[in-house]
């Protein structure tokens, strides 16, 4: 089976990270990845956010965890050391997909580094708040962007589960 095929069939969510911190250049080449995501007529409607500072990696943490309605103290994002927020302008039709298509290539490229992940939601909240808004305004990012979702990354803290087996039906060949 070629690398790219194994990468695929082997990827996991991860649920239980280290806290060591990913290389900077190995986190460029996942980010990299995600940039080349394809995107409907190659519009290219999303943005990454790669949050390395613990602080706001933290308030993104707490920020989920309340749209969650999850206990005080729960981390949505497992210990994972980066977040990489995507969003996608709302202007293009296929934003949404093209997000989508940014997170698996994010989540896939990662695998391929030797790195966990694990696509974390609420970013659509999050950035339907004030919290969200004030962020990209923080950053110079205008125009109308939709939280697509969070790829919490870093080192598995334990191997990952085998895959469960695929469901009958899945495929139907029309020849």
């Amino acid at each position: 089976m070629n690398d790219t095929l194994k990468v695929l069939e082997t990827r996991r969510s991860c649920r239980n990270f280290k806290p060591d911190m990913i290389p900077e250049e190995t986190l460029e080449q996942i980010v990299r990845a995600g940039t080349y995501a394809p995107t409907g007529m190659g519009k290219q409607s999303p943005i990454i956010l790669a949050v390395t500072n613990k602080e706001l990696r933290d308030q993104f943490s707490e920020e989920n965890r309340k749209i969650m309605g999850a206990p005080v103290g729960m981390d949505p994002f497992y210990g994972a050391p980066v977040i990489l927020v995507v969003l996608a302008n709302k202007a293009v039709p296929t934003h949404v997909y093209d997000g989508s298509l940014v997170m698996g290539n994010l989540m896939n490229a990662a695998e391929s580094l030797g790195v966990a992940s694990i696509w974390i939601h609420r970013a659509k909240e999050e950035f339907e708040s004030d919290f969200g808004k004030k962020i990209l305004a923080d950053l110079g990012i205008q125009g109308e962007y939709e939280g697509i979702g969070h790829c919490a990354l870093g080192y598995a803290a334990e191997p990952a589960k085998e895959a469960t087996a695929r469901k009958e039906n899945y495929v139907y060949y029309v020849r």
